[in-house]
């Protein structure tokens, strides 16, 4: 391993979890799972919502997307961590961790989505009868692209990390690679890298927090408004299950991007939260997912061959989406 201060080492160091060095072993089995059930439970809903072609709809498509990055996210993530507890390979080489933490930008599209998601519910709704005619496939494609910015919008992290050179500390906390932990081993001023992560970060999840939280009032507003006790006790339901969600993506999030920034007193509960937060994060979609009728009969259907249940006659009320 080689590394000076006019260029990047040719690989990095990636710390196990603090303070358990005597358990990680036994820590990684529930780690494991961890990863199982986030590949399987997302894998088949993107399965499910792919075979199915009537689950071909913008809300069952933002789904979709949740699953995808989920599992990117995943990826980037576990399976170096895992082999980290078991195995001791701290080593990755320095282009594999950039490649990792590029992945880790995933987490500005799952924001994306979240916020494209509300507005679908706004949509179906507040506006029903002009649902199909807004959100056609080009309006859906564009949605598509601003669901996406972020990726485009953290893109020259990569270039403007690779540029600056390197201290001889080749040693990153967390056990992955992250922007914020590959930049403190540079020995530049970083203070444009450090205004532009502020700028991306309050950008892309900020607007996409605003957004959210505009449309969700408007959509309870809507609900509150309507004479069917029942079906504002679903939609209540269904709300509680997206805010579980949306608190479970944006508020570890969050605090591990402030504390990267401007906490330097919290090392360790900052790199276990993060770690905690990659962890646990792409869990709750599945069950999220399953939650909605149609894609609970499809999975009841496919696993069990049970007939679907009977979808919802004229005397009912509808099935709110997600």
């Amino acid at each position: 391993m080689t590394g000076n201060s006019s260029s990047h080492p040719v690989s990095l160091i990636l710390l196990r979890t603090p303070g358990l060095k005597n358990s990680q072993f036994w820590i990684a089995l529930p780690f494991c799972a961890m990863y199982v059930v986030t590949i399987v439970g997302n894998s088949t809903v993107l399965h499910i919502i792919r075979t199915d072609h009537t689950l071909h709809k913008p809300m069952y498509l933002f789904l979709a997307m949740v699953a995808i990055t989920n599992l990117v996210l995943s990826s980037s993530t576990k399976p170096k961590m895992l082999v980290i507890l078991w195995f001791h390979a701290q080593e990755i080489e320095y282009h594999a961790c950039l490649i990792l933490f590029f992945m880790h930008s995933f987490s500005s599209v799952e924001s994306g989505v979240l916020m494209a998601m509300t507005l679908d519910d706004y949509m179906a709704i507040c506006l029903p009868l002009h649902h199909s005619r807004i959100l056609t496939p080009s309006v859906m494609g564009k949605l598509g692209a601003v669901v996406n910015r972020g990726l485009l919008w953290m893109s020259p992290f990569c270039f403007m990390v690779s540029r600056m050179p390197f201290c001889h500390s080749q040693v990153i906390p967390p056990s992955y690679c992250e922007h914020m932990a590959v930049l403190k081993l540079v020995c530049a001023n970083t203070r444009v890298n450090h205004a532009y992560g502020l700028f991306v970060g309050f950008s892309v999840v900020g607007f996409d927090m605003i957004v959210i939280n505009i449309f969700s009032v408007m959509v309870l507003k809507t609900v509150l408004g309507c004479l069917l006790v029942k079906l504002q006790l679903k939609t209540f339901g269904t709300y509680a299950s997206r805010i579980s969600v949306i608190l479970d993506f944006y508020i570890p999030d969050f605090f591990t991007f402030l504390t990267h920034h401007f906490g330097h007193h919290v090392r360790v509960v900052r790199i276990t939260l993060a770690i905690l937060c990659r962890l646990l994060s792409p869990m709750p979609n599945p069950i999220y997912s399953v939650k909605t009728k149609q894609i609970r009969d499809r999975l009841i259907q496919w696993c069990c061959r049970k007939d679907p249940e009977p979808r919802a006659t004229a005397s009912q009320p509808p099935e709110l989406p997600h």
